[in-house]
């Protein structure tokens, strides 16, 4: 394709940069929001099912198992018929089932389950010997989860957020095409549905470029973390 061809393909006059870089503000609003809750509630879910996968206590037992089966069943339901299942919940917690603010309670049930089999997965990482040495030392269990669990298996931990937080990125722009607002939206809707290749393209360089800034991100924390 020469270059009047690309001229006419892509009309860069036509996009509504205000709309545009306020779609991108909704797109990042919702990362970061639902990341930093993720990171939270996936790191809690990942330490009880550590905490609990050898435990010989029958009540330990029963809630591994509880937690395992809510993690496989999020973890492994589409996350565009998640959105839709959870409508009626969205709507009794957000108030509405459209924008931004709607989109938080699939973004964060489907990412934290995935998250907390990264962090389960890291802990179980950690060279046992460590964990029996601080015991051996009298440590208690919050010691051993803050002082031996935690920093030795950190890098892992930012890693595994790092790969969480892509998969945010494009969880959004699907939520967008059902109107959760942000770069997705304004593909489908002022993109696709209306013949304009151009927004689409832009929409898509932006969200590319956001990944590929949460990647650079997050390698260089983990190499600053890493100490081994």
């Amino acid at each position: 394709m020469n270059n009047n061809g690309l001229s006419s393909y892509f009309q860069f006059k036509n996009v509504d940069w205000s709309n545009m870089w306020g779609a991108t503000w909704e797109t990042v609003w919702m990362t970061l929001v639902s990341i930093i809750v993720v990171a939270i509630l996936g790191a809690l879910l990942g330490l009880l099912l550590f905490e609990t996968s050898n435990s010989e206590s029958i009540w330990a037992k029963v809630l591994n198992w509880i937690v395992s089966a809510f993690v496989n069943i999020f973890r492994s339901i589409p996350f565009i018929i998640l959105i839709v299942l959870l409508l009626p919940a969205t709507q009794a917690m957000m108030g509405t089932i459209i924008g931004p603010k709607a989109a938080l309670p699939s973004l964060i049930i489907s990412a934290a389950p995935f998250y907390a089999r990264l962090v389960e997965i890291a802990f179980h990482e950690i060279d046992h010997g460590v964990i029996e040495a601080a015991d051996s030392m009298g440590a208690t269990q919050s010691q051993i989860i803050s002082k031996v669990l935690l920093p030795e298996s950190m890098p892992a931990l930012v890693s595994g957020l790092t790969v969480t937080a892509i998969s945010l990125i494009g969880y959004t722009a699907m939520a967008g095409a059902i109107g959760a607002g942000g770069l997705g939206n304004l593909a489908y809707l002022d993109g696709f549905q209306a013949s304009n290749n151009t927004i689409t393209m832009v929409a898509t360089v932006i969200i590319v470029l956001i990944v590929f800034i949460c990647q650079f991100a997050g390698d260089l924390l983990v190499k600053r973390i890493d100490k081994r």
